[in-house]
């Protein structure tokens, strides 16, 4: 918990309050509030920041008396939130998706509080290249995340379309997006996520001194070849809407079974830590 190991810059209950500041700030921001843009703007960004101080401090083990990082499911969630939000500030900049900032910031704001419940445990670094390891299996949860976030617009976009309302009134467009800009951005994010996660999986693979074929390989590999099934049979068959995002969803939840879904089990189902 972020309060456990608080060191004296936060101490006492700092941590807690950073992490009801980042709350409130994310549900302030997902607020529907034209007239209120730029305070919405700056709660976004302060939400964001808070988000980032509170993963330092807790996830990166600052203040510890050793070197480590906390691991479990609540600190991956909570990281791979804060990354899938940076993900869609980026974006938005360029192509704006206005639906999705409620989302975001409830889930912003649950990732920071499941944090703060459920925060794992403290694990010391075995290997230079461990924090790498983690860094990039991380990044792959978040752009799996933007795809299937893209994913999901993109099935609203065509029931709407289907239904001939919505996006048929507005030549087919998705949140001010053609469909078809927005279907070629979301398997961007699949195969960026694809790239990432292969990365991972080899380097965690070096990395192994005893091979053990134990729940993590087992999810990752079967999430793996999904991925690169849906991949090939876009690229070899033109694999589109919703058979397409099908395939999106079982690989992202054979990936969150892998380590976060697992995790919980451990955590929350069972009440102890994996050994």
């Amino acid at each position: 918990m972020i309060l456990s190991s608080a060191p004296p810059l936060l101490a006492p209950g700092g941590g807690l309050l950073l992490a009801a500041a980042a709350m409130l700030l994310y549900l302030a921001a997902a607020l529907p509030a034209a007239a209120l843009q730029r305070v919405s703007a700056a709660a976004w960004l302060g939400a964001w920041l808070l988000h980032l101080v509170l993963l330092v401090i807790d996830i990166g083990g600052f203040g510890q008396s050793a070197p480590g990082a906390r691991l479990g499911f609540g600190p991956v969630l909570s990281i791979t939130v804060w990354l899938l939000i940076a993900v869609h500030t980026v974006e938005s900049r360029l192509l704006p998706l206005p639906g999705v900032r409620l989302p975001l910031g409830v889930a912003g704001a649950l990732a920071v509080l499941t944090a703060l419940v459920f925060p794992g445990e403290m694990r010391p670094i075995e290997h230079r290249l461990a924090p790498l390891h983690f860094a990039l299996g991380v990044a792959s949860y978040a752009l799996f995340a933007a795809a299937v976030l893209h994913g999901a617009l993109l099935d609203a976009a065509e029931r709407r379309l289907r239904a001939g309302t919505g996006a048929a009134q507005s030549g087919g467009a998705a949140l001010g997006l053609p469909l078809l800009q927005l279907e070629r951005i979301t398997f961007r994010f699949v195969q960026a996520g694809f790239v990432v996660l292969t990365a991972t999986m080899i380097l965690g693979a070096s990395n192994v001194e005893r091979w053990r074929w134990d729940h993590k390989w087992v999810f990752s590999v079967a999430a793996w070849c999904v991925f690169a099934a849906l991949l090939a049979g876009r690229r070899l068959r033109g694999w589109r809407g919703r058979k397409a995002t099908r395939w999106l969803y079982i690989g992202a939840v054979l990936l969150l079974l892998a380590y976060v879904g697992s995790r919980f089990v451990f955590e929350v189902l069972l009440g102890r830590l994996p050994g």
